[in-house]
């Protein structure tokens, strides 16, 4: 198999956290700013330190890396006690995922990342919670780069530093649920299987140019597509 590096989304994409991400959101905003509604945007495929700056941006308040970082401190305090409190049910791993990362896992020539809008910190704290941080050693976080793109490429590169070879001799395969997932794989010049278990449905991340795209990752053609058997 060609040397190749896959870079896994985690929220809609990865698991699900029945909200507790946007819970600790509002709860840091209120702490910080007394706004719960701070950010009543979409936050589908945004980074985290992109959705802090738009937080502070829509309350007219000082938008500086001091202010980002505080929203964060608070955010990750409100994240763990949010994901401790949440049902099984709730906070969970996303149908064939877990298949998916193990296979991929045990190929040769295969690393396996993250690729995720989440600081390294949420994103631990969200994959700890279903016992599912192990199989992850590296990845590009939204505390890489606050634009999705760049910090793709951050994860494609550790990936490639971890295979031992160039980035442009690696197949790089993004796993993500929305329309920014597949944008940023697109920068790269990489791959990207997309599925729907966000807020976008096959048709739109079709549309949107998806390499492939599968209502779930169990899906018959998925594991495949993303071994390229």
């Amino acid at each position: 198999m060609k040397p190749t590096v896959l870079l896994f989304d985690i929220d809609g994409t990865l698991l699900t956290t029945g909200g507790a991400g946007r819970r600790a959101l509002a709860r840091a905003f209120a702490e910080v700013h007394g706004r719960e509604d701070a950010c009543a945007f979409p936050l589908d495929g945004m980074t985290d330190l992109r959705i802090f700056r738009m937080g502070l941006e829509g309350l007219g308040a000082a938008v500086t890396d001091r202010a980002v970082q505080g929203l964060l401190d608070r955010y990750l305090e409100h994240l763990a006690r949010e994901l401790r409190s949440a049902q099984d049910g709730e906070v969970r791993l996303l149908p064939g995922m877990r298949e998916a990362v193990e296979t991929a896992g045990r190929e040769r020539n295969v690393a396996v990342g993250l690729g995720t809008g989440n600081v390294r910190a949420g994103a631990r704290a969200k994959l700890e919670r279903v016992e599912f941080h192990a199989p992850f050693s590296f990845g590009g976080f939204g505390c890489d780069h606050e634009d999705r793109p760049a910090l793709i490429r951050v994860g494609a590169v550790r990936g490639a530093a971890r295979l031992g070879v160039p980035l442009e001799a690696c197949r790089v395969v993004i796993i993500g649920d929305t329309p920014k997932d597949i944008a940023a794989a697109q920068a790269l010049g990489a791959e990207c299987l997309a599925v729907a278990t966000g807020s976008y449905s096959v048709a739109q991340l079709e549309a949107a140019g998806a390499t492939r795209a599968f209502t779930r990752f169990d899906a018959p053609g998925a594991l495949d597509a993303l071994l390229a058997r």
